[in-house]
């Protein structure tokens, strides 16, 4: 229908393996440039998401061809919770896409990849955006201090759906 926005597309970084280095700019510039991490660390960790494994895998949402965000699927995300795993980690929509539900979109895509390699619980942390992720179904289980950021730490049980 004329005037339609076009339907997004989610994608592996395992299918689109071109994506990998606007992947790794986008989380260098928004998580990991503040912890003094290198782009050349993240995009090392990118490239672990192109292995065709079940855990890591990155996915992209694009929209009329045009990668608009990412998340993903990593075993570990807290070094000082080990004992944690899996985890949706790396949510992220370019500013100009924002507020159109795509971040949302990415992390069902997270959660059914998770429910597909049989996890039965995903963590994530966040010092933004614990009210979304409450409101689709995350539970606050710690507070704990992350770079003076007050964040929580939370968990979704992927067999109550």
């Amino acid at each position: 229908m004329i005037g339609e926005a076009p339907e997004p597309v989610l994608a592996t970084l395992v299918a689109r393996p071109d994506l990998a280095p606007l992947v790794a700019d986008w989380l260098w510039q928004a998580f990991w440039r503040q912890e003094g991490a290198s782009l050349e660390h993240v995009r090392a960790l990118v490239a672990e998401s192109i292995s065709g494994c079940e855990i890591p895998q990155c996915f992209v949402l694009l929209v009329d061809g045009v990668p608009v965000g990412t998340a993903s699927l990593i075993a570990q995300d807290l070094d000082s919770r080990p004992e944690l795993t899996p985890w949706l980690a790396s949510v992220f929509v370019t500013p100009e896409w924002r507020r159109r539900g795509y971040a949302a979109r990415l992390v069902a895509a997270v959660e059914g990849a998770a429910r597909a390699a049989s996890v039965s619980t995903l963590w994530l942390y966040t010092s933004t955006a614990e009210p979304i992720y409450a409101r689709a179904g995350w539970r606050t289980v710690e507070r704990f201090d992350h770079l003076g950021h007050d964040t929580a730490l939370m968990r979704r049980d992927l067999a109550s759906g």
